[in-house]
Parts: C-alpha cells; structure tokens; sequence
C-alpha cells in the first residue's frame, strides 16, 4: 500500500454578510408612529383647543394680504392636483417600477399612495372633528390637506421608484413641490398651516411603511451559484452615491431647521397675542409662520424619506471572511 501523505482541500475566502434589514424596518415603523402622533397632536392643539383655532385663524387672515398677485400663481400650482393626475402619477410610478423588475416596490408605491390619499380623506371626513369655538365661521374639519397630501405622495412615490442616483434630486424636487403645494393652499385660504403639516406627516407616515415594506423584500440574487454578489467598481458607483447623499440630506436639514426656527419665533409671538390678533402686522407674522411651518415639514420629511428609501434599498455589506472548502469533505487528492 502507498504512504502517500493526505492532501486537505484546497480552501477559498467567503464573505461574512451583515443583513441591517431588521435595523431598518424598526426604525422606519417607529417614524411611522410618530409621524400618526404627530397629527393627532396637531388636531389636538391647533383644531380642538381654542387658542389653537385663534392661532390657525391668523394666518388665514393674514393670506389675504397680497393674495391677489400671489394667487396668479398658487392656482396654477393647485390646478394640477386632481384624481387624474394623482392616478396617472401611480400609474407612471408603478411602470417605472416594472422597467426596473421591482415588481414588488410596484406595489409598495400603490400601498403609499392610496394609503396616504385615503388615511387623509378618513381622518378629515370621520375621525376629526373641530368644535366651534367662534373664533369664525365653522366649515367643518380640514384637517389635513388633501392637496398637499396628493402632492407630497406623488413626490415620495417617485423617490421610492426611480434609480439611486436621482434619488437625491428626486428628494429635493419632492420638498420643493410639496412646499409650493402646502403654501398655495394656504395663500387661496384653502386650508390652514397645521392643515398641511398633518398632511406631510401622514405622507411620512405611509413612506416609512413602504420603505420597511421594501426592506422585508428578499435581496436579489443575480448569480446562476445563488452566491451574494457584492458590487463593486463602476458598478458601485451606479448604484451609491454617498457624497451626493450627506449633501442633499445635509442640505434638506439645514433648510428645514432653519424655517423651522423661523416658524417657532413666529407661532410664539402669535400664541402669546392670539387675544389681539387684529393689526396687519400680527396676522403676517401668522402667515409667514405658518409658510415657514409648510417648509420646514417638507424640508424635514423628504430628507427623513431620502435615507430610510436608501437604508431600505442597501445591499448587505461584507463585514469580514470565513473559509469555505472547494471540495466535498472527505475528498482527496
């Protein structure tokens, strides 16, 4: 018989895969909650308390001041919004996401949209009510705004849908429309500040569940072996753009902050006048703080909806090597 040493399988590097899907889908049902409580909060304070109402009523009283030029504008903003468009904007989003072979973000767009359009119509039609205080005539709850909730849907549906790289931009276009959208309203006294805020928020609401949607959705796997394959080169620089990313969201933040700041100086010098709210400069003050508000709720919750879309969509990354054997065990050489 022949001594010939045992030869050990050849052995060859395999990736250690960190899934942080998990991560993702609790941090993005958590900004879902948060945002619902955040538009309980704002019926509560600003609908069903009567300092809320007299504040709300200034800014409305203060769009009527210069509204005659600004409206030239606002209506052409607010005449694109309607069932057709919002439809054929599902429709166009849902295409793009077959084109891509996403059939499953396919649906999370129409779980976004009619989720979001619908919540809205619920909670402003059966759920809310506004108790007449007499601050003005009453004309029912408007809280929120369907406008604005059709505008920041279609905005978010196109984030969740097109490639990563327009995703940035499609972030900043969406914080863009929705603002006009938000302020138009509010310039033709459609609704009232805390109206479109409780509308971005239930459109931040129903992205972070398509975003959590998307995250449960197995990764694909594009090689014939079953293997992860982690991209890489070009290949990498297609699919992230983690500069463009820091500074649109950096952007987006900063915008938001700052309008916010503005908005809170604003609501407090109303909230601590609301019982002489009758000059002009008052009532301004009132809308410019509510305009600010409208900013900085879309500002905030498209740079919100930028990196829960980008978390959600992140391939699991390489965090270290194990070995792996080329050959059955018990193979010899």
């Amino acid at each position: 018989m022949s001594d010939a040493p045992v030869l050990r399988a050849p052995v060859r590097p395999v990736p250690v895969v960190r899934d942080r899907r998990t991560g993702v889908v609790v941090v993005s049902l958590l900004v879902a909650v948060l945002s619902f409580v955040g538009v309980w909060l704002l019926w509560r304070v600003f609908v069903d308390t009567l300092a809320g109402q007299e504040v709300d009523n200034a800014a409305l009283q203060g769009a009527r001041y210069g509204q005659t030029q600004l409206w030239r504008v606002a209506e052409h903003v607010l005449d694109v919004v309607s069932v057709g468009f919002i439809a054929t904007v599902l429709i166009a989003a849902m295409l793009i996401a077959a084109l891509r072979r996403r059939w499953s973000l396919a649906v999370q767009v129409a779980v976004l949209m009619i989720g979001a359009n619908l919540t809205t119509q619920v909670l402003k039609n059966h759920v809310f009510e506004q108790t007449w205080f007499g601050v003005e005539a009453s004309y029912g709850n408007t809280l929120p705004s369907g406008h604005t909730t059709a505008a920041a849907s279609i905005s978010a549906a196109l984030l969740l849908v097109v490639p990563p790289r327009v995703r940035p931009w499609a972030a900043v276009l969406g914080a863009a429309y929705t603002t006009a959208t938000g302020v138009s309203t509010l310039i033709g006294q459609w609704h009232r500040p805390s109206d479109v805020v409780a509308a971005v928020l239930v459109v931040l609401a129903w992205t972070a569940i398509a975003c959590a949607l998307v995250a449960l959705t197995p990764p694909r796997v594009p090689t014939a072996t079953g293997a992860l394959r982690i991209p890489t080169g070009r290949e990498a620089d297609r699919d992230a753009t983690p500069a463009t990313m820091r500074a649109v969201v950096s952007v987006l933040v900063v915008v938001g902050v700052a309008a916010g700041g503005a908005a809170a100086v604003a609501i407090s010098h109303t909230w601590h006048n609301r019982n002489e709210l009758t000059s002009r400069a008052d009532q301004l003050t009132a809308y410019f703080g509510g305009a600010a508000g409208a900013l900085m709720a879309s500002c905030l919750a498209f740079a919100i909806m930028l990196v829960l879309r980008q978390a959600a969509a992140a391939r699991p990354g390489v965090v270290g090597t194990d070995v792996q054997s080329t050959r059955p065990p018990g193979s010899y050489a």
